[in-house]
C-alpha cells in the first residue's frame, strides 16, 4: 500500500509575499524545508539521529516546480513521498496543495545523501537504518511516481 509518510501544515505569511502579490519562489523552498525536517523525523534521520549518532543528510539535487499562486494567509498542506532508499541516499517527493481547494501549487523532488558529520563526507547509513529504510519504502513507495516526479529541465519539442 503507497502512501506518502508526512504532511505538513503552514499558513503563507507577510513575509513571504513578493511584489507580485503572491508567494515569493524562495518561500515555497523554506516551506518544502520543514516538511523535510518533519519527513527526516518520521523516517529516523532526522534531529534526534543527528544528535546520536553524529550523522546527518544533505540535500544533493532537486528540482521544484511552481503550479499554482498561493497567497497571503493561504493554508497550505505538504504531502512528502518516499520514492526510494539505498545504503546512502533517500530520494523524495514534496507536493503543496492549498488546503482549502485541494488544488496542486507546487511540487519539489529531492535526493539527499547519507553525510559522516565527522569527516563531512558521504558514508553508508547503519545496517539497521538501511533495513529500516528499505521497509519504509516497501510501505510507502508508490507504484508509479506522482506527477511531475522524474521531470528534467528541457525546452519543448
Amino acid at each position: 500500500m503507497s502512501s506518502y509518510v508526512t504532511s505538513y501544515d503552514d499558513v503563507v505569511r507577510p513575509e513571504w509575499i513578493d511584489s507580485n502579490g503572491h508567494m515569493n519562489l524562495a518561500y515555497y523552498v523554506v516551506v518544502f524545508d520543514l516538511a523535510t525536517d518533519m519527513f527526516y523525523d518520521q523516517i529516523g534521520i532526522g534531529s534526534e539521529y543527528r544528535a546520536t549518532s553524529g550523522n546527518s543528510s544533505f540535500v544533493a539535487e532537486t528540482h521544484t516546480v511552481y503550479e499554482r499562486e498561493v497567497h497571503l494567509g493561504d493554508k497550505i498542506q505538504v504531502r512528502t513521498w518516499l520514492l526510494a532508499a539505498d545504503s546512502k541516499r533517500v530520494h523524495y517527493f514534496h507536493e503543496m496543495f492549498h488546503a482549502e481547494s485541494g488544488e496542486r501549487s507546487a511540487v519539489q523532488e529531492l535526493m539527499a545523501l547519507h553525510i559522516d558529520m565527522r569527516v563531512r563526507k558521504v558514508a553508508p547509513f547503519p545496517p539497521a537504518l538501511t533495513a529500516s529504510l528499505a521497509s519504509l519504502v516497501k510501505t510507502h513507495a508508490p507504484s508509479t511516481l506522482p506527477k511531475g516526479a522524474g521531470r528534467r529541465i528541457a525546452m519543448p519539442g
